[in-house]
């Protein structure tokens, strides 16, 4: 359909939780290389960033960042399914999105692990396009993933929107020219959203709601 609107979701705090997986694969990260384990409130807060950033972030030097990197993707792999959940109403929000719009994912996880989640949670077939982490040169905030998910979706649409908890997730809407709802579900707070959005929901399904009414007027 000519009309029909994009929604790209962002993953973590959007539509999953995987909080419990992600400080765990930091944990053993920090234990395989001999440094101290951070405090879990400092890994969460920087949920959504690259991993190699996160790292940084951290404190852990440039030079060792890939071994951390790497010694963390191979724990994730082990528990990301058994430790990781569907938010509430996020199987909803996904259901309801399919009915008026073609859906795509944009994230700073590893697309391999996205699709892997999404497979294992019975959702990965209301997906056009998956962008991870190591399908673009640049991140969010960067333009760049929402450009190759639209890319590879090959509509003219209407309208697209980013829904996120997140500043990176909106900085990356507008930098791309797309609209941006905000939700509340994941790791940052109304205030510092609202600087970067007008359009704030509790969760992806009331965001889902809030596109169908816009969309739909």
């Amino acid at each position: 359909m000519q009309n029909t609107p994009v929604i790209l979701f962002d993953l973590d705090g959007t539509l999953i939780d995987s909080t419990e997986a992600v400080y765990e694969g930091f944990c053993v990260a920090f234990e395989k290389n001999g440094g101290a384990i951070p405090p879990q409130e400092k890994v969460v807060e920087l949920i959504g960033h690259t991993l190699e950033d996160m790292f940084l972030r951290l404190g852990v030097p440039e030079v060792n960042i890939t071994q951390h990197v790497l010694d963390y993707k191979a724990h994730y792999r082990i528990i990301s399914k058994p430790k990781t959940n569907l938010l509430p109403k996020a199987r909803e929000a996904i259901l309801e999105a399919s009915k008026f719009a073609t859906l795509g994912v944009v994230t700073t996880k590893t697309g391999r692990f996205s699709r892997e989640l999404l497979e294992y949670f019975e959702v990965l077939h209301f997906f056009k396009s998956i962008v991870g982490r190591e399908d673009v040169v640049n991140a969010k905030p960067h333009p760049e993933p929402i450009f190759k998910a639209l890319s590879e979706i090959g509509i003219k649409e209407v309208s697209a929107w980013m829904v996120g908890d997140t500043p990176l997730d909106l900085l990356a809407a507008q930098e791309a020219g797309i609209e941006s709802v905000a939700v509340l579900s994941g790791y940052a707070e109304e205030e510092m959203l609202r600087k970067y959005t007008l359009n704030v929901s509790k969760d992806a399904l009331e965001a889902v709601y809030y596109i169908q009414r816009v969309t739909q007027a």
